[in-house]
């Protein structure tokens, strides 16, 4: 019944009722019965009125969800191996790379009851100038201590890990400077991404497909490709991290090797908004300096909504990197 017909029909209703109920002169029992029978149509009637003009609850926003949950650092035990969890390690896998045009390694972390009946969103983690796939697989960082803790406690979801090789040029198979060329074979990596990495593990691996499954953050240099990667391809990354991100993303003072992958003004999203933007730092980074301050500042003049993460006296090392992966988890596919 629509509302229109419902704030008629209800007013006569309860008239024609109460009419009804003075007009009753037989027994008290039966006057009695009858009144309470009457009553309860009316109460019914009148609760229909209200449930159907009552306004809709609203929801508060997913990102929202998360802001007073972030922890500056992990809380204590947050990275104990515990007896009855396991606790699966990164496996190394090879893919050629068109973009790069060789064989390229990346390592991959699966949840411990991973099945090929299943389908898992998948996180794809970046690390920074100089190093390499192996830098998150790292027993400093303990990432996968840290996630299955999180899957153990209900706090993170089960997903598919992978910590890519995200130097990316033909005629240099690794890093061999802090400049402009070596700092576009980085930022190379989008390509790699796209066109050659993430069909390789949807082909390799039982992968839950699109942007509400698929997440990206990075360290450094990686922070700064996984913010390029996600602003230049929202329909694929439904969640954007990155910690420490490195100077370049656009053109500011002490970026001067790099003239910008973007401008300020397209730092934005203009269709899919992302489900997360979530951005960590440290105040003792001597770094990356406020450039992470700087790329929050222009969101938010842009008007993008993100989470932010600050730390006050972690490095610019996996003592920041820790704590955003374990915040950054517990945000992702829920």
């Amino acid at each position: 019944m629509n509302k229109k017909r419902l704030r008629l029909i209800a007013p006569l209703l309860i008239a024609s009722l109460l009419a009804g109920c003075a007009d009753q002169t037989t027994e008290q029992a039966q006057t009695t019965s009858s009144a309470t029978t009457q009553a309860d149509i009316i109460a019914e009637a009148t609760s229909e009125v209200t449930s159907e003009t009552q306004e809709p609850i609203q929801e508060e926003p997913y990102m929202k969800q998360f802001e007073n949950s972030i922890t500056e650092l992990m809380p204590e035990g947050a990275e104990e191996v515990r007896d009855g969890i396991t606790y699966p390690e990164f496996t190394r896998y090879t893919y050629f790379s068109t973009t790069a045009g060789r064989e390229t390694n990346v390592n991959v972390l699966l949840p411990p009851d991973y099945s090929e009946d299943k389908e898992y969103p998948v996180l794809y983690i970046l690390h920074g100038f100089y190093d390499n796939e192996t830098w998150m697989a790292r027993p400093v960082v303990n990432l996968n201590t840290i996630y299955n803790d999180l899957l153990a406690d209900g706090e993170a979801e089960e997903m598919i890990i992978v910590s890519p090789y995200i130097f990316c040029d033909k005629d240099m198979p690794y890093c061999t400077g802090m400049d402009l060329a070596n700092c576009l074979a980085y930022d190379n990596f989008i390509n790699d991404l796209t066109t050659d990495l993430m069909p390789f593990i949807e082909s390799e691996f039982s992968v839950a497909k699109g942007r509400e499954n698929t997440a990206i953050t990075g360290f450094s240099m990686g922070g700064r490709e996984s913010l390029f990667i996600g602003f230049e391809r929202p329909d694929l990354f439904g969640y954007i991290g990155a910690v420490c991100p490195a100077p370049g993303l656009i053109e500011l003072t002490g970026s001067a090797m790099h003239p910008g992958q973007m401008t300020a003004e397209e730092m934005t999203f203009p269709e899919n908004e992302p489900y997360v933007v979530f951005i960590s730092s440290s105040k003792a980074d001597g770094v990356v300096g406020n450039n992470p301050d700087s790329y929050r500042k222009i969101m938010t003049e842009n008007g993008v909504e993100y989470l932010s993460h600050v730390m006050e006296n972690a490095g610019h090392d996996h003592t920041s990197v820790k704590p955003h992966l374990y915040n950054y988890l517990k945000m992702l596919f829920k």
